[in-house]
């Protein structure tokens, strides 16, 4: 193995001085430059490279190629490609190379973590509030019945009126990104909440105040409220859950059951259906079945079974 350059170094601690003295970065911010950059320098030592000039576009290819083979996430690639670029500028501005060798480079896309759900028997757990003040347990029953029912985000959960529940057809009117207007189903599990919920609201409601879900000061309830109030059944039930899991499980659910992608992109309103596919990671029995019964060609091991024995 080559003894490390001595100009290479003095190039990498330069800027490191720079980034200490002149920008003033946090301690832990020039750790993460110097843990990118010192890759660099052992990918830079084990070709025999002396200083930064000598760095070519074809250098740091090849060197992300080698990180991403030893399991470097696209994520942590883009990070250091990002710390490659500040030291190539400081290099551009100080004189020491003519162009920048990142330039055109792109750190490979990561694949999307899934969504965590719960199951159908997980989520009737976490949706049965125990708690002994009438007002909390009516409210948060009728949120997170509401959530769940109709696979709502946060903030449309907030800002439900009285009028967006329309008992006679089953169905809630939400307002979702980009101030986009969309009418969903409504379960019964959830308007039966919601009826119990409105008798504790009466007693607790400021004049001319139109929200669904209100504090007991009468106010429309913020989204960091309930946000609390997630934290708190969450410890009470012994497992983290956020708001949006419960949209996750909605549409996971619903999914499983109709094997529908475009009836679930609409009912999430996601604009593209990209966004819903997600959700598709049925457990491969699920997958057969769906096979089985749907694909022209498929044969069931029952009818091989049945032609073997004649």
């Amino acid at each position: 193995m080559q003894s490390e350059s001595i100009q290479l170094r003095q190039r990498c601690d330069d800027f490191f001085a720079y980034l200490r003295e002149v920008k003033q970065v946090s301690p832990h911010t020039l750790s993460n430059y110097r843990r990118d950059i010192e890759k660099l320098l052992s990918y830079a030592n084990d070709e025999g490279l002396q200083d930064i000039n000598e760095l070519k576009s074809f250098h740091i290819r090849s060197c992300l190629t080698k990180l991403h083979r030893l399991g470097l996430s696209g994520r942590s690639i883009q990070r250091w490609l990002s710390s490659l670029r500040s030291w190539f500028r400081f290099a551009l501005k100080q004189g020491w190379i003519d162009a920048d060798p990142c330039v055109g480079l792109r750190a490979p896309k990561s694949p999307k973590p899934l969504p965590k759900t719960m199951d159908v028997d997980q989520t009737a757990h976490f949706v049965e509030v125990n708690n002994d003040d009438p007002f909390f347990a009516s409210r948060d029953t009728a949120i997170l019945e509401t959530m769940y029912s109709s696979g709502l985000r946060l903030a449309e959960t907030t800002g439900l009126n009285l009028n967006s529940i329309d008992a006679a057809s089953n169905s809630i009117t939400v307002i979702g990104k980009g101030n986009k207007e969309r009418l969903l189903p409504f379960g019964d599990t959830a308007l039966k909440a919601i009826r119990l919920w409105l008798k504790q609201r009466q007693a607790f409601i400021n004049p001319g105040e139109t929200a669904l879900f209100i504090s007991k000061r009468g106010t429309r309830l913020a989204a960091r409220s309930i946000q609390a109030r997630f934290d708190k059944i969450s410890l009470e039930k012994g497992s983290p859950v956020h708001p949006h899991m419960l949209r996750h499980s909605f549409a996971s659910h619903m999914l499983e059951s109709s094997g529908d992608l475009r009836a679930v992109q609409e009912l999430l309103g996601h604009a593209n259906i990209s966004t819903t596919q997600i959700y598709t990671h049925l457990d491969f029995q699920h997958l057969t079945k769906v096979y089985d019964n749907a694909h022209p060609r498929a044969q069931s091991k029952k009818t091989i079974e049945d032609h073997n024995n004649e």
